[in-house]
């Protein structure tokens, strides 16, 4: 069966998609060009904006806030997501009305608040500092969206993965947990990168709070020096910092999801040519079933 949701291109679309592909750079790099020359003219790009940057203390500043500020955030929030994340995913497929239809109220509730208005709520209301009230709000914010990227890799694996764990005397949370879950991760794992890099630009938003992270140290730095001559170089090493952590995650997401596509490859490849797709498609239970196997034979129920 075709794995590609259009026809390929033919020569003229090639052709037609090659021109276009040239017209939008022109005009890229040309508006990228006539802003430059706009900014020169009012003297941003003057050596003595750019002098501060020669004190080894100002990027030591800088980086010091990127890392204990913005990264440690966002470190902290990915991995109350990714915890939050299985969890609800685990809770809004259950069978269970009492247990998924409030499960998926709360989702949507996190899911339609604003971020911003989150880490106010829990800053006002409960009173917690404001780098703790940034980590829980996006934490729950993004864990929500996590949960449903997890709950959708595991709707989208074959029935007999689940059939086959409860075959070999697995409960159905087990079977869950170390034959479906391991597999949906994988299959959604660019998807979770990609809104990991979401988390740690949504850190920004702890400048709002007062939390010192990049943005906010940013602004003291061009404030202590100046803010009308040093503002815009201040802000432009800023937002090169963020493009650079930003653009890391992405390409490991890319990276991610070529490695992703190249097994999938070498899986059908290896399917066509043992005929038994059936035996194939039950792999990935064998290991996970070894260990339960030995256990509670009654999981079933």
């Amino acid at each position: 069966m075709s794995q590609v949701l259009y026809d390929a291109p033919g020569p003229k679309a090639l052709a037609r998609s090659r021109v276009i592909s040239w017209v939008v750079a022109v005009l890229v790099l040309g508006g990228l060009g006539f802003a430059i020359f706009q900014l020169s003219g009012q003297g941003l790009f003057d050596a003595d904006r750019w002098d501060i940057f020669n004190d080894p203390l100002v990027w030591l500043d800088l980086l010091n806030a990127l890392v204990t500020g913005t990264l440690a955030a966002a470190g902290l929030a990915a991995i109350g997501a990714i915890a939050l994340g299985v969890v609800f995913s685990l809770l809004r497929s259950s069978t269970i009305k009492w247990v998924r239809i409030p499960t998926t109220v709360v989702l949507e509730f996190f899911r339609g608040m604003p971020v911003l208005l989150l880490i106010l709520f829990i800053l006002l209301v409960f009173g917690v500092p404001a780098f703790w009230s940034v980590v829980i709000a996006l934490a729950l914010y993004n864990g929500t969206i996590i949960g449903e990227a997890l709950r959708a890799g595991l709707r989208a694996l074959p029935k007999g993965q689940r059939e086959a764990g409860l075959a070999v005397g697995m409960r159905p949370l087990q079977s869950r947990l170390l034959i479906e879950f391991p597999q949906a991760f994988r299959n959604m794992l660019p998807i979770i990168v990609a809104q990991l890099v979401v988390l740690l630009k949504d850190t920004s938003l702890g400048y709002i709070v007062g939390m010192t992270e990049l943005v906010r140290r940013g602004r003291l730095t061009s404030e202590f020096f100046g803010a009308g001559q040093y503002a815009f170089s201040v802000y432009f090493v800023v937002v090169a910092m963020y493009l650079t952590v930003n653009l890391s995650v992405s390409f490991l997401a890319r990276r991610l999801a070529r490695r992703r596509g190249q097994r999938l490859d070498t899986g059908r490849l290896k399917e066509g040519g043992m005929g038994d797709q059936s035996a194939v498609g039950n792999a990935p239970i064998i290991g996970a079933a070894d260990g339960a196997a030995g256990g509670d034979g009654s999981g079933t129920s």
